[in-house]
């Protein structure tokens, strides 16, 4: 298929068209139309049970809607992940409400369920539902059979799901369907389980997890310190955010669906449901900042088992999963067509053999920032963390695959060497404010030399700019962040004349590209722009001083959100979401650009 072809042709609902609901172990996307057509049970990096948002025919749908609705809404209750989706018609209207029951303080181990309610809000009703999951990517076959009282029951090798019901099922092939007709007022409840238990819903079930479910969520995001401009849109980042943490280890997804592709029709298709050491580190700075220390404190916890597993002499991988896994070995599911024909459709991530060597420093600056904002770190996690600085100091000279996961050769990226210089860096300020043991000469002298490095080889004089790496003139959007890890100060000209060049380049509008696509990153077909760098280049704007451009183009980047607030990977030529949804980068990024736009016009007086 060629690239740029419009999704809805081809029966697949556009990215954007997606609500997202959680249970902080997995998540579900839900359509404008009533569809669940993601959902990995019974945790993020689980085989897909409903995926036909990668095939429409083969991998699973979750139906609920209203056959007269001519239009359709969608939005979260207030402050919280629970989603309504209103189908209006001629002469009804019909709400769904979609949930999932937190594991973590609302259902204890009642939660993890996924809940739908249909209810006629006006007029009558006829509902149409149909359950039809797909084991294992639609690879295992499975049985169905009906349970009088209590739903169905889905059946395969790989594993059972419960459907509980308050309206009556009927077996269609390997699905469950209904056709109620509903007068108004009137309502029907589903309850979705993975390997749940076969019993009846009792009256009021529905209700108490729901209300359990909004206290559960208002009661987190009352706990965020932000009150300034933008505040709806920080709080649904944080809500989304939160979402995508699994609760139980403290790993954070870099998005919850794989292959969502950076261009329709093209191949450049990645599983994100894991923890990529760079996007979670960063996280941990958004939700510090906006007073969310308990998320923070449970991802040291996960880092230092990550740093104690690595064999003596080892670094960190890029990526691990959930569950501190090593092993995500990269598949192709051919028998998968792919969102709108989008190939391959992969499950696993080779990142995993990859060398990044700029992680380092993200996660020196988040274990800086915890450290000094949330609480003192253990002993045990800094002689961890020194063993692997220690192994950053013997490999931060070899060429890497960099931060955007280059698959050509290996190079210096200067964005590499910069990070290697906010490593030892914030070292040294750890063991300083501490009084912990370090080698204070060793590392000082490892960043300087790194600091030199990308001071004399990242940065071209002939271009005028930080270049991605030395010998070339191709810029990068990661130079961005230079000021916002105080490598320069934000009116150094060598980071103007940069941000200049960046604007003029990779910007249209408020979309910026990370770099130009040309073949030499060892991929092939092209991409759209890169959110989480568009709001990058607001914070460098704000930091620069340029608060009215910078405010102008975080405005214009809102309209770019879906109509809930939600951005995935990537912005299309016609403004749809491409590649990966949500995507936690972009609105950890949204939310640091936020606090400081924020901050500065606070202090400008401007209004």
């Amino acid at each position: 298929m060629a690239e740029n072809v419009s999704p809805s042709s081809t029966g697949y609902l556009p990215i954007e068209d997606h609500g997202v609901i959680g249970d902080l172990h997995t998540v579900a996307l839900v359509g404008v139309n009533g569809d669940i057509d993601w959902c990995c049970l019974p945790r993020f990096d689980s085989p897909s049970m409903f995926g036909a948002l990668l095939d429409t025919q083969r991998a699973g749908r979750f139906t609920l809607t209203s056959s007269d609705a001519v239009r359709n809404k969608q939005m979260y209750h207030p402050d919280t992940n629970v989603l309504l989706t209103r189908f209006l018609g001629a002469e009804s209207v019909a709400e769904v409400v979609d949930f999932m029951v937190p594991r973590d303080g609302t259902g204890g181990s009642d939660g993890g369920h996924l809940v739908r309610r249909l209810r006629a809000a006006r007029g009558r009703v006829t509902a149409r539902l149909r359950c039809a999951p797909s084991f294992d990517y639609g690879r295992a076959p499975h049985e169905v059979r009906l349970v009088d009282g209590v739903g169905a029951v889905f059946s395969s090798p790989a594993g059972r799901l419960v459907l509980r019901s308050t309206t009556p099922l009927r077996v269609d092939g390997n699905a469950v369907v209904a056709q109620p007709v509903l007068a108004e007022g009137e309502s029907i409840e589903l309850v979705l389980s993975w390997d749940g238990d076969v019993v009846p819903l009792r009256p009021g079930q529905v209700a108490d997890w729901l209300a359990a479910t909004e206290t559960f969520w208002r009661r987190w995001i009352a706990g965020s310190l932000y009150q300034g401009r933008y505040r709806e849109m920080v709080e649904r980042s944080a809500l989304v955010l939160k979402m995508l943490v699994h609760d139980p280890t403290g790993a954070l997804v870099a998005a919850p669906t794989t292959s969502l592709p950076e261009s329709v029709g093209g191949s450049r298709n990645w599983d994100y449901r894991y923890t990529w050491i760079r996007d979670a580190a960063f996280t941990l700075y958004a939700l510090m900042r906006l007073g969310f220390s308990g998320e923070a404190a449970g991802f040291m916890d996960w880092l230092e088992a990550r740093c104690r597993d690595a064999a003596q002499g080892e670094g960190l991988q890029v990526v691990y999963g959930v569950d501190g896994r090593r092993e995500l070995p990269e598949q192709v599911l051919d028998h998968l067509a792919g969102y709108a024909g989008s190939k391959p459709v992969r499950i696993g991530n080779a990142a995993t053999d990859q060398r990044q060597l700029d992680i380092y420093g993200e996660l020196m600056d988040s274990v800086y920032l915890f450290n000094k904002y949330g609480e003192p770190i253990s002993y045990d996690l800094w002689e961890a963390l020194r063993r692997q600085l220690d192994w950053l100091a013997d490999h931060w000279e070899e060429p890497d695959q960099g931060i955007w996961e280059m698959r050509g050769p290996p190079r210096r990226h200067t964005y590499s060497a910069l990070m290697t210089w906010v490593a030892f860096e914030r070292a040294q300020r750890i063991a300083q404010q501490r009084g912990l043991p370090a080698p204070m000469d060793r590392w000082r002298t490892l960043a300087d030399g790194a600091y030199l490095h990308v001071q004399d080889r990242g940065w071209n004089p002939s271009t005028e700019a930080y270049v991605q790496h030395p010998d070339t003139t191709t810029l990068d959007a990661s130079a961005l962040i230079m000021p916002m890890v105080k490598f320069v100060g934000p009116s150094d000209p060598r980071f103007l004349s940069t941000l200049n060049r960046i604007g003029a380049e990779l910007v249209t509008d408020s979309l910026v590209r990370r770099y130009q696509t040309d073949g030499s990153d060892g991929l092939t077909g092209g991409e759209g722009t890169f959110s989480l760098c568009s709001f990058w280049y607001v914070e460098a704007l704000t930091r620069a001083g340029r608060l009215s451009q910078a405010r102008h183009m975080f405005e214009q980047m809102l309209t770019y959100a879906n109509h809930l607030g939600l951005y995935a990977e990537e912005v299309g030529p016609a403004g749809e979401a491409l590649g990966n949804f949500p995507q936690a980068f972009t609105h950890l990024a949204l939310v640091s650009a936020a606090v400081n736009l924020d901050r500065a016009l606070n202090r400008s007086k401007i209004r």
